[in-house]
């Protein structure tokens, strides 16, 4: 036999043989616990499991100081790790749904433990992340039925107060946002929507409105609007009972704001309540004030066009109203000529019908107006009201 030829049968050989003895070796490596562990794939936890260590961790964090423990960043990575785990229960993972069962026992285990109290306690003390999964597991739990029942709302019906911390979270920047979307979903329950409807609740609204960061005035603007348009009956209740001093703030503080961006949504939200049929008795009692009007007519002067169609919606309420006083009768009937002329000009971006039918009526009404005292020009009325 040539040698190159009995040289490739011996490679080839002792190929084989190498590759025999790694075939016989497998096996053996993976029947070693090393090995059994590194192919393992990990099983879940129950959530009822998951509920109870988070408690416990949130615990310790809220009773703990910080650098008290050298374990502490260790058990806010595993609470991390926790509430994240929570989140994918409710919501499921990638495509897949969440099991109903296991959201009905995560959901029950986190109110019987008081879970949610200790959540908004340690708001403050967990990383951006875990704040943020820690407002979506709320925000799910609001929606979750547990044997036919929302127990989300039994359980806030007994623990009102914590709703005062997420109220004055707005004055944490750290957590504003987060309290803020939390009170939201909680909103969604009436009886959380009728303890917020009290005066000194309301009242920190229109300071947190105001606030010079943006993005947390905004977030307090959504949820003041949540408040007063969700629970219609507890609505009208409130306004009825509150008119004089809610409707005072909200003209000087909200519409008469200097930041653009407040009297935007104010103006929205106004319309929104007024034409309303549940606050029907309120509207009525809104236009037929001539100072009210009188802030509406300013804010038809806007530079900002979105403002001045709101507040359009709103003014065409004091127009229509077939009661109307003497003195707002007056005020039309004295800024008659420069309010048609400033409705001829008035006109969307985008052709709408139904605008355009409603300032021909509202031009007709003011056009069929009769004074019923004399009007001069030289009266004070006339030149504060000028359009």
């Amino acid at each position: 036999m040539p040698i190159a030829k009995k040289d490739k049968e011996d490679a080839f050989r002792r190929s084989s043989n190498s590759s025999n003895s790694f075939k016989k070796l497998v096996p053996k490596v993976l029947r070693s616990t090393s090995m059994k562990n590194l192919f393992k794939s990990k099983k879940p936890r129950a959530p009822i499991e998951i509920v109870r260590e988070t408690t416990d961790l949130l615990a310790y964090i809220y009773e703990k100081p910080e650098n008290a423990d050298p374990k502490r960043d260790e058990k806010l990575e595993q609470l991390d790790t926790n509430i994240r785990e929570l989140k994918s229960i409710l919501y499921g993972i990638d495509e897949s749904e969440p099991v109903q069962e296991a959201c009905a026992q995560l959901t029950e285990e986190f109110f019987n433990n008081d879970t949610l109290r200790l959540l908004i306690m340690c708001l403050p003390k967990l990383n951006f992340e875990a704040r943020k999964d820690a407002t979506r597991v709320v925000a799910n739990l609001q929606r979750q039925l547990v044997n036919f029942q929302l127990i989300s709302s039994i359980y806030l019906q007994d623990n009102l107060d914590l709703m005062d911390q997420l109220i004055t979270g707005y004055e944490d920047p750290v957590i504003s946002l987060h309290s803020g979307g939390m009170l939201r979903e909680c909103i969604r329950h009436q009886v959380v929507a009728r303890y917020i409807l009290k005066v000194d609740h309301v009242k920190k609204f229109f300071e947190y409105i105001q606030l010079p960061n943006f993005d947390v005035a905004s977030d307090a603007a959504a949820t003041f609007k949540e408040l007063m348009t969700r629970h219609k009956s507890t609505v009208a209740d409130f306004l009825t009972e509150n008119y004089t001093w809610f409707f005072d703030e909200f003209n000087s503080k909200l519409l008469g704001s200097a930041n653009y961006m407040t009297r935007r949504h104010a103006v929205k939200l106004l319309g929104d309540m007024l034409l309303d049929r549940s606050n029907a008795g309120v509207m009525v009692r809104y236009v037929s004030s001539k100072d009210n009007m009188r802030v509406l007519m300013n804010l038809l002067r806007e530079s900002h066009k979105s403002i001045q169609i709101d507040a359009f919606h709103v003014f065409k309420l004091f127009v229509a109203n077939q009661n109307k006083p003497a003195d707002i009768v007056n005020i039309l009937c004295a800024n008659r000529s420069k309010l048609l002329r400033f409705f001829q000009e008035f006109n969307m971006d985008k052709e709408d019908e139904t605008f355009e039918a409603d300032k021909a009526q509202v031009m007709k009404e003011i056009l069929s107006l009769v004074p019923t005292t004399p009007i001069t020009c030289s009266g004070e009325l006339f030149k504060s009201i000028v359009v």
